[in-house]
């Protein structure tokens, strides 16, 4: 084995949010396995012609690890290729179990997830002085079971930005749980297959994002963005101005002046 497998994160969906190195590593690749349900074709644009391709929308653990060791140890130069950020929600931890029992080296490349790709669209800043200083990221408890102290209406006390995966499907749902500490003024997005062609940003509020994203059939593919951060106050003055470039504010570059 003179390559370890690279778990490589494809970013949201659009084929320039791969970082550098994740696009050198597919350029370099024999072998590419990667999610078809979530990873767009375009994103194996960036392979050679030659390298094979194998999907494991239809594979089981077992199936899409033996892709993995077979060509491996062949010698060849392994991607396994993931959606978003592979360490969010991304089931690496079994593969690279399977990888350890093996004695298969692996490594991992960071990809773009989908709340920092939304926020880029939305042209919003997440974390904001004076409404947000904390990013919540989640899911609803499904198929998937959620460990009760993280629950959704037990973090929304927080009220911060919250970024809810995998659960638009259950969107009334979320709204109740979400109504016990938000307010139903609070702005909410629904961000649809963000960094594809079809992209779509749904905004509304607590009281009528669920009728929303009903009418628009969005079922899956979807973040859910909640926080005053979405829509905060026109005046760009305190007490949403960044201490960092206050000219009253002293740090370790620059000396505080008075303002004029």
């Amino acid at each position: 084995m003179k390559h370890p497998v690279a778990f490589v994160g494809a970013g949201p969906g659009d084929p320039e949010l791969i970082t550098v190195k994740g696009r050198r590593l597919l350029r370099e690749a024999d072998c590419i396995v990667y999610a078809g349900s979530l990873v767009p074709e375009s994103l194996l644009g960036w392979a050679r012609p030659e390298a094979r391709r194998h999907n494991s929308a239809s594979l089981t653990l077992e199936e899409t690890h033996a892709l993995l060791k077979e060509a491996c140890l062949a010698g060849d130069r392994v991607v396994r290729l993931h959606t978003g950020d592979p360490s969010l929600y991304g089931a690496i931890r079994e593969q690279m179990a399977l990888l350890e029992k093996d004695g298969i080296p692996y490594e991992v490349v960071p990809g773009v997830s989908a709340v920092f790709a939304a926020a880029a669209s939305l042209r919003k800043e997440l974390t904001l002085p004076g409404i947000s200083q904390t990013v919540i990221l989640t899911r609803l408890s499904g198929r998937t079971p959620v460990p009760e102290p993280e629950a959704l209406r037990s973090l929304a006390t927080h009220r911060a930005t919250m970024a809810v995966y995998l659960s638009v499907q259950e969107m009334e749902t979320v709204v109740s749980e979400l109504a016990f500490s938000y307010p139903p003024e609070t702005p909410v997005v629904v961000a649809y297959r963000v960094g594809w062609p079809d992209e779509l940003l749904l905004r509304g509020t607590l009281e009528d994002i669920a009728s929303r994203v009903k009418a628009s059939g969005i079922r899956r593919q979807a973040l859910i963005l909640i926080g005053g951060v979405l829509d905060p106050p026109d005046d760009p003055e305190a007490p949403l101005r960044s201490r960092l470039y206050d000219e009253t504010f002293s740090h370790g570059y620059r000396e505080a002046k008075d303002r004029v």
